[in-house]
């Protein structure tokens, strides 16, 4: 089996955060499976960013990848989210995801900046429905493994109980880390150990799911 995780820094959807991005890779490459770093499409309408993922997600598979992952923080983790959770059973599917204090709502507006980058000034509700991974989730959702601080004040931690009990709902796999304390935007929180450990929770999940 040859694993591949690509890896989605956050930014709003307007810009790409180095740290969440090639350090990250970095990290997963010592847990012994394969990684890269994608730049997605910023300030680019749904569903360009999504397609431009899914193309890449097929060319790794086509490639060699037998298991493919997807990792994204904040945006990155939105789009992480809507890739695993729309990705169906082609070459763009997802095997299994870890979603770093994702953006999961775009109806309130959860994070206003990536909701006006991929949908625009005034979306519907229809689209913002439409993004929205609580409501995306389903029988056919791939194994998750979401992580959170309870005080991100930039990005509310509410909508990823909303997405773990939908996950729960449709009896799918998922594991849920919220820590109490940390600034939105840690990666890898070198500068908070106790969040820091949600990389060897990760590690262990993907041990246990026979990913690494």
């Amino acid at each position: 089996m040859t694993t591949h995780v690509l890896v989605l820094p956050g930014g709003g959807y307007e810009m790409l955060a180095p740290h969440e991005g090639e350090p990250v890779a970095e990290w997963l490459r010592t847990l012994g499976v394969t990684a890269s770093v994608f730049d997605y499409p910023l300030r680019a309408r749904h569903p360009a960013p999504l397609q431009a993922v899914q193309a890449e997600l097929a060319r790794l598979r086509a490639e060699g990848a037998t298991t493919l992952g997807i990792l994204g923080f904040s945006a990155g983790g939105h789009l992480a989210g809507l890739a695993a959770l729309t990705g169906g059973s082609g070459p763009s599917r997802v095997d299994f995801g870890i979603l770093g204090y994702p953006v999961v709502s775009m109806i309130e507006n959860e994070h206003a900046g990536s909701t006006a980058n991929l949908l625009g000034a005034d979306p519907s509700d229809a689209e913002r429905r439409g993004v929205s991974l609580d409501l995306l989730a389903d029988e056919t959702a791939p194994p998750l493994f979401l992580w959170h601080t309870a005080d991100d004040d930039a990005v509310p931690v509410v909508p990823v109980y909303r997405l773990a009990t939908a996950l729960s709902r449709h009896g799918r796999p998922h594991a849920v880390h919220v820590f109490p304390h940390g600034r939105h935007g840690l990666g890898l929180s070198e500068e908070n150990p106790v969040v820091a450990e949600w990389t060897g929770l990760a590690a262990a999940w993907l041990r246990e799911g026979g990913w690494r």
